[in-house]
């Protein structure tokens, strides 16, 4: 979003245009309410921004659910926002550790702010961009004095004895609409040394991707995987008393609505190879990258397929949140023409292709395949006993 688009939206006017807008769903829809809103002698760059606001908002009701309306957004800040249900249990860590008010670091459009306030929690919401800050204003205007808004660098804002510190470093490049991914930590802002050196002073969280470097995490930090409805989203740091006694290690995983957590001092074994049984068990991403795929293994009763891969099997079903189970049917040739006919016979039309530990693209393998027929199965790819095997299941 330019500036110019900012200042003409964030005006009475703007703001009563936007809100006036009817649900917008297709290109037509756009098309139309433009061609209006130009007619009716509105400027450019606002009519511009307000369709932008319009696109945006109906994209983050799968974040921010009945917030969403009233918020604003930039493209970028929506994307690496914060849910808000994972939002909410930040603070409430916060709150459980006593902690009263919170420097939010790199606070973007204000997810994790929202938490804050919402829990009853003084926050104060720095972001180095200038239009980032003050839509993140807008977000916590709700909330009065008890949320105040700085645009500022994280480094150069004074934190006061008591305050804790959430931290979200820009893991991507600077923009708002289209950004990348930077690869290296050394690259992100503020930099994790000076993070980690503020989280030796006081209660702090850390947000990072959940492919970060395990060799880089502090010995005393807690780190908690975060997954919502099957895929893994954050890696937590938690430092001091924000961290809690005896965990190392921990999966947090959200579905629907409710939490499940998986925790442990620090890695744990995996349990030992077996030979395939009537179920194989997929561990969820959380759960895989806190390296606690042993911890579901144990108590469904099961060991895993092959040394180093994600994969457990057992005879017994044993539902667990932390992982999805799929009953094996048979297994098949793998070979992409013995497959087809397999299949074939088998009359699948309907293929769920999975993979674990071979070399295999399951869009081209799909393609190959040329499936037609009217059954649903589950194609599990993956190496037992080291060989690359093809197992027909059907998820539980």
């Amino acid at each position: 979003m330019l500036m110019t688009e900012l200042t003409a939206l964030l005006t009475p006017e703007g703001l009563r245009l936007l809100d006036s807008l009817p649900p917008i769903a297709s290109s037509d829809d756009v098309l139309r309410e433009v061609t209006r809103l130009r007619g009716a002698g509105h400027p450019a760059e606002l009519v511009s921004a307000v369709m932008e606001q319009a696109r945006l908002r109906r994209r983050a009701g799968a974040k921010f659910g009945e917030f969403a309306p009233s918020m604003l957004f930039t493209q970028a800040g929506l994307e690496q926002a914060t849910r808000l249900p994972v939002a909410a249990l930040h603070a409430g860590r916060f709150r459980d550790a006593g902690v009263s008010r919170v420097v939010d670091l790199g606070c973007g459009i204000g997810g994790d702010s929202l938490a804050f306030a919402g829990l009853g929690l003084r926050v104060l919401a720095v972001d180095a961009d200038e239009v980032t800050a003050a839509l993140a204003a807008f977000n916590l205007a709700p909330f009065g004095p008890a949320a105040s808004v700085r645009h500022a660098r994280a480094e150069d804002v004074e934190l006061h004895d008591g305050d804790a510190a959430w931290l979200d470093p820009a893991r991507r490049t600077s923009g708002h609409r289209e950004t990348t991914r930077l690869v290296r930590s050394a690259d992100y802002t503020p930099t994790l040394d000076w993070a980690f050196g503020l989280a030796r002073t006081r209660p702090t969280g850390i947000k990072l991707g959940p492919g970060f470097d395990r060799e880089a995490i502090p010995p005393e930090a807690e780190a908690q995987w975060v997954s919502v409805d099957g895929s893994t989203l954050e890696l937590a740091l938690w430092f001091g008393a924000l961290a809690r006694p005896g965990v190392g290690r921990a999966a947090l995983v959200i579905r629907g609505a409710e939490p499940h957590e998986l925790t442990a001092p620090g890695d744990t074994p995996d349990e030992p190879v077996r030979a395939l049984g009537a179920y194989l068990h997929e561990p969820d991403g959380a759960v895989i990258r806190a390296r606690l795929v042993g911890e579901v293994a144990r108590a469904q009763g099961a060991g895993m397929l092959s040394p180093g891969i994600a994969y457990s099997t057992g005879d017994e079903l044993a539902p667990s949140p932390f992982s999805t189970s799929f009953r094996v049917r048979e297994e098949l040739p793998f070979d992409t023409k013995a497959l087809a006919r397999a299949l074939r016979d088998r009359d699948v039309g309907v293929l769920e292709i999975k993979k674990r530990g071979v070399d295999v693209d399951p869009a081209r393998l799909r393609t190959a395949l040329k499936l037609r027929g009217a059954e649903a199965a589950t194609l599990i790819l993956t190496r037992v006993d080291g060989r690359r095997t093809a197992l027909l299941a059907d998820r539980v």
